[in-house]
């Protein structure tokens, strides 16, 4: 796809964080899997049933925009997902593991709010406006998640991981 205008830079970004949502739900369930303590593993199941939402809202955004939902591979989060489960190889103690997962979520969740920042001007400058409305719910639930993640990280012993 060949990117010259506004509109295109938008089409690009939207089908970037369409693949990337989609590579989220796998993920999740990785996280969820690979925690031991409930309230974190509780915390990564409700992200994926936001992330779901978060699809189905991009899908009206497609709608709206006048394209069918195509995907096109994000390489920033297929970056992040490598090395999860690069680092998940190595077998690392589970305390370790379970902070790593709340560091890898933030990660992405960083991610996705950038791509959310991007794309929610980019719409409003081409007037879509319900579309916008939709991407600002999204980024609102994705900034919601990173701030449960921090309040998580910050209530984890880190002295129960070895030194």
């Amino acid at each position: 796809m060949s990117v010259e205008t506004l509109q295109d830079l938008f089409e690009h970004g939207l089908e970037d964080i369409y693949h990337a949502e989609h590579q989220l739900l796998d993920a999740l369930d990785d996280l969820e899997s690979n925690t031991e303590r409930e309230e974190i593993a509780q915390a990564f199941s409700e992200h994926r049933e936001e992330t779901q939402e978060h699809i189905e809202r991009l899908e009206e955004v497609f709608e709206e925009f006048g394209e069918p939902p195509e995907k096109e591979e994000c390489e920033g989060i297929e970056g992040l997902i490598t090395e999860y489960e690069e680092f998940v190889a190595e077998d690392p103690d589970q305390d370790v593991m379970d902070y790593h997962n709340m560091a890898a979520a933030e990660k992405t969740e960083h991610y996705e709010i950038a791509a959310y920042g991007n794309l929610i001007p980019l719409a409003d400058q081409l007037g879509l406006d319900d579309a916008a409305d939709l991407l600002e719910e999204n980024l609102r639930e994705e900034q919601d998640a990173l701030d449960e993640l921090k309040e998580l990280t910050e209530e984890f012993d880190i002295d129960a991981i070895p030194a």
